[in-house]
């Protein structure tokens, strides 16, 4: 992987130190990963998929295809609206526009994550109390003292 990553940074003609805060790690992690220290972590390859989203997981984890996904770009797409032509769709439509099927298999849907609540409870315990004092003198002696109850 460590190879697929340098030849994303070969292709974008970046340093170490620009890929890596252009990933928004550090240049450390980076030198790590090239090293053979560290494997690159999840959140890495997440990182490398955010900043060049058109890079193929696929490839970048396994080499399996093309290093880029083949994407139509939008300034590829030509079309024309005139006033009033464009289609408005009510609750009662229930087919899906061919561009939202096209693009709902290659990315999938977006889940939020769920909210936790961390609840913080106080439990008061008693205060410790005094059982016993000693005191010890420089001459190897000492006193207790024990307080009435």
């Amino acid at each position: 992987m460590k190879d697929r990553i340098a030849s994303i940074m070969q292709k974008e003609g970046l340093t170490n130190a620009e890929f890596a805060e252009k990933i928004g790690i550090s240049t450390s992690s980076l030198s790590h990963i090239f090293g053979g220290r560290n494997k690159p972590s999840l959140e890495v390859v997440m990182r490398i998929h955010k900043a060049y989203p058109k890079i193929n997981i696929n490839w970048l984890l396994y080499g399996e295809g093309e290093m880029e996904e083949e994407t139509p770009a939008i300034s590829d797409m030509s079309f024309s609206l005139q006033p009033d032509e464009n289609p408005k769709f009510t609750a009662e439509d229930t087919e899906v526009p061919d561009f939202l099927k096209e693009n709902a298999s290659k990315y999938g849907q977006y889940t939020p994550k769920e909210t936790v609540k961390e609840e913080i409870r106080y439990i008061e315990k008693p205060h410790p109390k005094i059982t016993e004092i000693r005191i010890f003198f420089d001459n190897g002696t000492y006193e207790v003292f024990k307080p009435e109850k």
